[in-house]
C-alpha cells in the first residue's frame, strides 16, 4: 500500500530536512512548494500562486499514490482542515497516511530562520519576526487523534458537502474530485 507523509510545522521547524530523510528511507517522491516557488518566481511569492502550485503538486501526489509510489508533502499544513482533506484524498486512492508534526520553540525558530536567511538566502523567502509571530498565531497544531494513523478522518467543515469539494476550494487548481484521469481509457 502506498503511503503519504504530511509534514506539518512552522518555518524553521526542520520540515524539509525531515521530508528529505523520509523520502530516502521510504523511496518516496518529495514535493516541497518553496523549491518550486523560488525556481518559478525568482524568489518572490506572487499573490495566489502558492495555492495554485500546491493544488498541482497535490494532483501529482495523488497520481503517484494511485500508481503505488510513496509521497512526502512538505507543505507545512498549518490547518486541521488541510490535513483532514489530504488524509481523505490519500485514502480515496488506496494510500495510508501519516501526519508528521515538527514543533519548534519560538527562540529556536527565530535562530534557525535567521541562520538560513544569512547562509542560504536562495533557499528561502524573507521572513520578519512579525511574520513569525503572526504565523504562530494562525497555526493549528495536530492533536493526538490526528497523529494516530488509524483514526478516522472527520467530516468536512460546515458548508462543504465533501473533502474533495473543500480541497478544490482551498487549492483552486485541484480538480473537485481530487484525481484527474491518469490517461485515456477509451479505445
Amino acid at each position: 500500500m502506498p503511503h503519504l507523509f504530511l509534514i506539518v510545522g512552522l518555518p524553521g521547524a526542520g520540515k524539509t530536512t525531515r521530508a528529505a530523510a523520509l523520502a530516502v528511507t521510504h523511496r518516496a517522491l518529495r514535493l516541497t512548494p518553496d523549491e518550486w516557488m523560488i525556481a518559478l518566481y525568482d524568489g518572490v511569492q506572487p499573490d495566489g500562486k502558492r495555492d495554485l502550485l500546491e493544488g498541482r503538486l497535490i494532483m501529482v501526489a495523488l497520481q503517484a499514490l494511485h500508481i503505488g509510489t510513496n509521497v512526502v508533502l512538505d507543505f507545512g499544513l498549518w490547518g486541521r482542515d488541510e490535513r483532514s482533506a489530504l488524509r481523505w484524498l490519500a485514502a480515496s486512492v488506496g494510500a495510508s497516511c501519516t501526519v508528521v508534526y515538527l514543533p519548534v520553540d519560538e527562540d529556536v525558530q527565530r535562530t534557525r530562520v535567521a541562520h538560513r536567511q544569512a547562509t542560504a538566502p536562495h533557499t528561502t523567502f524573507p521572513m520578519s519576526d512579525t511574520d513569525l509571530i503572526t504565523w504562530r498565531a494562525q497555526f493549528q497544531p495536530p492533536d493526538t487523534t490526528e497523529l494516530n494513523e488509524s483514526s478516522p478522518v472527520p467530516g468536512p467543515p460546515p458548508g462543504w458537502s465533501s473533502w474533495p469539494q473543500w480541497a478544490a476550494g482551498r487549492w483552486p487548481s485541484l480538480p473537485p474530485l481530487g484525481l484527474p484521469p491518469l490517461g485515456r481509457s477509451d479505445p
